[in-house]
């Protein structure tokens, strides 16, 4: 018996019928990858065609038949026919502990064991880390070019899927999986989303298909449409700049952050919410005699605000008068006297430097409104998404006044604004500065610039 032989049509371009829209599909699938196919396709071209084949020899239903079966059921509309055609095609393994000895451990990473239970994950237990170990380590498979395996996994431990990337850059003990990795996080809103958070669609309906998970690096401009995104997926790992939130499923991506995050807070909302792992480790950690990891972190969240001229070496973990006098000139530049200006960091003293909040060191003694000096920096947290307040404005005017206000439409006011972070970002440019010095966030440097 012969193989029938059946008519090609070319479907409407706007018509939304199961059959138009599923031939569009085809006829996209059907492309080579050079010309723009899906990759994912050609295994299931591959075998169609080897049904249909057999299905010549065996007999006349057998090739449409087995055809009909493997043929998915048409979407309601042609949407979801494209999407579902071009979905993230990453499957992955489920939760489990890392495999064999992971080349982590020689630089503090976790270390192989039976994979916590939902009661065992809280932020006490979490591994801590900062924004760039995350990007850092994302960036290691990239260089890598680690292949995309839901069986296999590399050198340090964790799965090659999508869910494992995100476990091995968050430094977690165990391989998660979608399904799981909300666990160790909070969620956060888009507009919130810093380098080292993550977009996580998981699909319970069916977890092997769509569901995705990429780190977000980084928008790609201002108008944050679009970012720089770290992602497991076939054939290798990879970083590119890619649409918000994904290519598809894009309304169904959840914006997380991990909780165990150091140097920030973990918390949506930019408020001054003390980052997981850092609380106060009490008074008898500093002052004379003190060698402690501690006193480090202290030291270098100083050097972090202002203090940097106190230190000729370091900061270290031997308490030094370098800490002492960079303490206390903090707690000087919030305004404090005598017992509260003593140098010895306190839990008021901890909070301010771990979350970010109050006067880098700098700011005029006991000061409480906008200061017209270099000296009147009031702190990084004052400009941020959300903040509201008279130094946002005198920033802006400032900026206007040195011919650096293109970027506003209307203002400046009070409101810290996209425009504003531009507008000092071209600022920062303009004294030489790139990467992570040029942010469009001003620290005690840029404030001094500005005003002098």
């Amino acid at each position: 018996m012969s193989v029938p032989v059946f008519e090609e049509f070319e479907p409407a371009p706007d018509c939304g019928c199961p059959g138009c829209a599923r031939r569009r599909r085809d006829l996209a699938l059907g492309l080579p990858v050079r010309a723009g196919g899906h990759p994912a396709a050609h295994g299931a071209r591959r075998a169609l065609v080897l049904v249909t084949a057999a299905g010549a020899v065996l007999g006349g239903g057998g090739a449409s038949g087995v055809a009909a079966a493997l043929a998915p059921a048409a979407p309601a509309d042609a949407t979801d026919a494209t999407d579902a055609a071009l979905g993230s095609d990453t499957p992955q393994g489920g939760r489990a502990p890392l495999h064999g000895p992971p080349a982590a451990q020689a630089d503090g990473g976790p270390t192989p064991g039976a994979v916590p239970t939902t009661s065992q994950i809280s932020t006490e237990t979490l591994r801590r880390t900062t924004r760039t170990e995350i990007i850092n380590r994302a960036k290691r498979w990239v260089t890598a070019q680690v292949p995309y395996s839901m069986e296999k996994y590399w050198s340090d431990g964790y799965r090659q899927d999508c869910s494992g990337y995100i476990s091995m850059a968050w430094n977690l003990s165990s391989n998660e999986w979608t399904g799981s990795l909300d666990r160790f996080a909070v969620r956060i809103d888009r507009t919130e989303l810093q380098p080292g958070d993550i977009l996580l669609f998981h699909n319970p309906a069916n977890p092997t298909r769509g569901s995705h998970v990429t780190i977000f690096g980084g928008w790609t401009d201002y108008t944050h449409t679009s970012y720089v995104a770290y992602e497991q997926t076939k054939p290798r790992t990879r970083k590119q700049a890619t649409p918000m939130a994904y290519w598809e499923n894009s309304s169904r991506y959840v914006a997380y952050r991990y909780k165990g995050l150091a140097g920030g807070s973990t918390g949506a909302g930019s408020g001054a919410t003390v980052p997981a792992g850092t609380a106060y480790p009490g008074g008898s950690e500093f002052g004379p005699g003190a060698d402690n990891a501690h006193v480090t972190k202290l030291g270098r969240m100083l050097v972090d605000r202002g203090g940097k001229r106190f230190y000729t070496t370091g900061p270290g973990p031997k308490w030094g008068e370098a800490d002492r006098r960079a303490t206390r000139a903090f707690q000087l530049a919030q305004g404090w006297k005598g017992k509260e200006a003593d140098g010895l960091p306190g839990p008021h003293t901890w909070k301010l430097l771990v979350s970010g909040t109050g006067r880098d060191i700098g700011g005029s003694s006991g000061s409480s409104g906008p200061s017209t000096g270099a000296n009147g920096f009031p702190g990084r947290g004052s400009f941020r998404p959300g903040q509201s307040n008279a130094y946002v404005e005198k920033l802006g005017k400032q900026l206007v006044k040195r011919g650096f206000g293109k970027h506003y439409l209307s203002g400046p006011g009070p409101r810290w604004t996209e425009a504003d972070r531009r507008n000092v970002e071209a600022f920062q440019r303009a004294q030489g500065w790139r990467g992570a010095a040029a942010d469009g966030y001003p620290g005690p440097e840029t404030w001094r610039r500005l005003f002098r």
